[in-house]
């Protein structure tokens, strides 16, 4: 029976136990989504002894950021400051995936004079036409060759939080009458789409997939809908399925005072694919994290804001479960 510090070894990389920190915006970038001293710095003090760490949304084009200072990765030019980055967390021997990300409707503006792009028009976006979502594609693809480049051993793609890729998996959001919209199986299609861009451009490198399970909306996403994306990128190549919300983002007021709010839509995709399944939400306390891990729920526990306010906070459950 596996417990919370046992090693999970995925494609030929060892995570040393099964705590993950999973991808939180800074906003520490500089104004181009440089990597700064600052962002570095934020992450040596969080990654001792964590058993992967995911570098937080990374936006794969202009126009694509969700705020100033966030972290890019549209460039090649960035790749030297990503670089220093994997190569410092690997310094600590934590294993290192970086999150590609596009903000879609959400999009920061700021003084520029574009218009955010997403799969349906909104107020205060523009529908994609299918050039423009097939260059969409190649952004994705190009991003995914700089983060191997930098030398992340992996790729987590965004299909989460109200973003882009989860854009067109909502029904909520994707209005379509095309083959990217209506039903389960368009409105799957770009993520599916991006997932087999993205992968052979990374080969043998770890490919993660934040999967917005949920929208907790009526007429939105359900599970039924996130299990069959889920069997989906499983067959496409997925290594790993990090479960978090749809259209309700990462943090539902409604749920986020209760210990392990995604688990109960993490454990049941879970069941349903035979690869590695992350679980999040406000998981706080060490036992529990293991007894997630140990009850066979989910694979790998991410902590997030918890790192945040506690960056030793693997270091303590390492302490304090190797004397139960």
């Amino acid at each position: 029976m596996a417990g919370l510090l046992d090693p999970l070894t995925i494609k030929g990389i060892t995570l040393r136990n099964r705590i993950v920190m999973p991808p939180i915006l800074t906003n520490l970038a500089a104004p181009d989504g440089s990597v700064t001293d600052r962002l570095i710095e934020h992450y040596l003090r969080r990654c001792s002894m964590l058993g992967l760490l995911i570098v937080e949304a990374s936006y794969v084009s202009t126009g694509g950021s969700l705020s100033e200072r966030q972290l890019g990765i549209y460039s090649d030019t960035l790749i030297p400051g990503l670089k220093r980055l994997a190569q410092a967390i690997h310094g600590k021997g934590t294993p290192v995936a970086v999150q590609i990300f596009h903000a879609g409707a959400k999009a920061y503006v700021g003084s520029g004079s574009f218009q955010p792009v997403a799969p349906s028009a909104t107020e205060s976006a523009r529908e994609l036409t299918l050039s423009e979502i097939d260059r969409l594609l190649d952004e994705f693809a190009q991003a995914a060759q700089r983060a191997l480049n930098a030398g992340f051993d992996g790729v987590e793609v965004h299909g989460a939080h109200g973003f882009l890729v989860n854009q067109f998996f909502s029904p909520l959001t994707n209005r379509r009458g095309d083959r990217y919209g209506g039903s389960l199986e368009n409105r799957i299609r770009f993520p599916l789409e991006v997932v087999e861009r993205v992968k052979a451009k990374i080969g043998g490198r770890l490919l993660l997939y934040r999967i917005g399970a949920d929208d907790l909306t009526p007429g939105g996403t359900k599970i039924e809908d996130s299990i069959r994306l889920a069997m989906a990128l499983e067959e496409a190549g997925v290594d790993i399925i990090d479960v978090s919300g749809g259209l309700c983002g990462s943090r539902p007021m409604e749920l986020q005072d209760i210990p392990g709010y995604f688990i109960p839509q993490a454990k049941k995709i879970k069941s349903a694919v035979n690869i590695p399944v992350i679980g999040v939400g406000n998981i706080k306390d060490f036992k529990y994290a293991n007894r997630l891990i140990e009850d066979g729920d989910v694979d790998l526990v991410a902590v997030g804001r918890q790192l945040m306010s506690d960056p030793d906070w693997a270091l303590k459950a390492i302490k304090e479960l190797e004397t139960i």
